[in-house]
């Protein structure tokens, strides 16, 4: 169902001359990233100070021109300035897919520098909204030690239970939703290439559960592909799942212009 922030605004004004319509629209979970998931995280980096690194792969023959030159991929590698965090956009790398998404935003942190491997990892695809992936960055950035934990499962729940989001009956403190059932965030086994330094990640064997982490997802409606989805390592810890979490079940309304199709018509909106 869809219905006007505010009754008396028609709920397609005209564009303006220049550029599309914006508007403030909510629920945020259900709002997509704008067409602007780089440039959203990018900008919250390089306020925190973030350094950023392009690295382009491709064949370049003497005397060839630049614009002939012939490029593969390129990486655009964000690091903190005590190295021991970054965030890589992976979008242009030919990434994997997680819900059927292609993963845009990975997001690693370590205990040292004298280690070149990440100790936890975490994902999130396009659509995500760029206000939970940059929450969860500045929480990142704010920690002394990213690696080590702080708290437990439950603030991950906590915090979306404070904006109206639903324990899961059968998993109280596993699982919860949001109150259209179109959103979920779920602690349980994380799916297959989701990177973790536990080692208990490597040897677990078929019939066995795997280490526990977090996902998170849209799924606009039954057995549609999902908006998108995140999905948080093992060892991420939970304070960090948390601060996303917060942000993504935030009750605050966003700007955007590009509203997704699948989720178009649950959208509350008002001219901004």
């Amino acid at each position: 169902m869809e219905a006007p922030l505010h009754p008396d605004f028609p709920p397609a004004p005209s564009t303006p001359r220049g550029g599309q319509p914006a508007f403030w629209v909510g629920p945020r979970h259900l709002a997509g990233d704008d067409g602007h998931l780089y440039d959203t995280v990018a900008d919250t980096l390089s306020g925190l100070g973030w350094t950023s690194l392009t690295i382009v792969h491709g064949r370049h023959e003497p005397d060839e021109a630049a614009e002939d030159r012939q490029v593969l991929r390129s990486t655009v590698l964000h690091i903190s300035p005590d190295a021991l965090r970054w965030a890589q956009w992976s979008l242009a790398d030919e990434p994997f897919h997680l819900g059927d998404q292609p993963i845009a935003w990975q997001i690693s942190a370590r205990t040292d520098t004298s280690s070149p491997l990440a100790s936890w990892s975490s994902y999130f695809t396009t659509d995500v909204p760029g206000e939970a992936v940059a929450d969860f960055l500045v929480a990142l950035d704010a920690r002394d030690q990213p690696v080590v934990p702080l708290a437990g499962p439950e603030l991950v729940l906590d915090a979306v239970a404070a904006h109206g989001w639903l324990r899961d009956i059968d998993e109280p403190h596993a699982a919860a939703t949001d109150p259209t059932f179109t959103s979920h965030i779920s602690l349980g086994e994380v799916p297959p290439l989701i990177q973790d330094a536990d080692p208990r990640a490597l040897t677990t064997e078929a019939d066995e559960a795997g280490l526990a982490g977090w996902q998170a997802w849209a799924e606009p409606s039954l057995g549609a592909p999902c908006l998108w989805a995140a999905s948080f390592g093992g060892s991420v810890p939970h304070d960090l799942v948390a601060a996303f979490a917060a942000s993504l079940s935030s009750t605050a309304p966003v700007l955007r212009r590009v509203l997704p199709e699948a989720t178009r018509e649950r959208l509350l909106r008002a001219p901004a």
